[in-house]
């Protein structure tokens, strides 16, 4: 048996590596709905396409928060799978906007590493991280800043053993 990937530790960080993220996600109009009104955003341009025709756009923006949740999103399984705690997200940056029917990338560079001061099983990195959609376009770009468990301090990722099915049993 193979682990599965866990995701980095500390440790298998290194200052100037980029991460291309593995997944990405195409919006669709449900997504940017239900995300507006699980918010309370009562933006009309994320919603109503009737008023958003009427905008230099044409159709309905994404809210930009779900872009920013989806994009940290896609940044898990590279950044913080191994988290102790998310301490910030700085300069957030939306130099075009996404559409419904776009599909999202990313992809996160490290900026910084040191060891905590406070907790010594536990290390801060901080990343930049970009979002760009099917033709390359940025569409959003952000600092992150996370503690990330060391390898020996992680709590334990166990699972219950697979039982063998009836005709396998020896």
């Amino acid at each position: 048996m193979k682990e599965g990937w866990r995701g980095r530790f500390f440790e298998d960080f290194e200052v100037g590596d980029v991460y291309e993220h593995p997944l990405g996600r195409t919006v669709i109009a449900a997504d940017n709905v239900w995300f507006t009104l699980l918010t309370q955003n009562t933006a009309p341009v994320h919603f109503d396409h009737h008023y958003a025709a009427q905008t230099e756009f044409g159709k309905p923006l994404v809210d930009s928060t779900f872009t920013f949740a989806l994009v940290t999103g896609q940044s898990v399984t590279d950044i913080s799978q191994n988290v102790f705690a998310n301490l910030g997200w700085d300069e957030v940056q939306l130099p075009a906007p996404v559409f419904e029917g776009d599909t999202i990338y990313s992809q996160s560079e490290v900026l910084e590493k040191r060891e905590s001061k406070s907790r010594p099983e536990v290390g801060i990195v901080t990343v930049k991280t970009t979002g760009y959609n099917q033709d390359g376009k940025t569409v959003i770009t952000f600092k992150r800043t996370v503690m990330v468990y060391k390898k020996d301090h992680s709590p334990a990722m166990s699972r219950p053993k697979l039982e063998a099915a009836e005709g396998e049993r020896a």
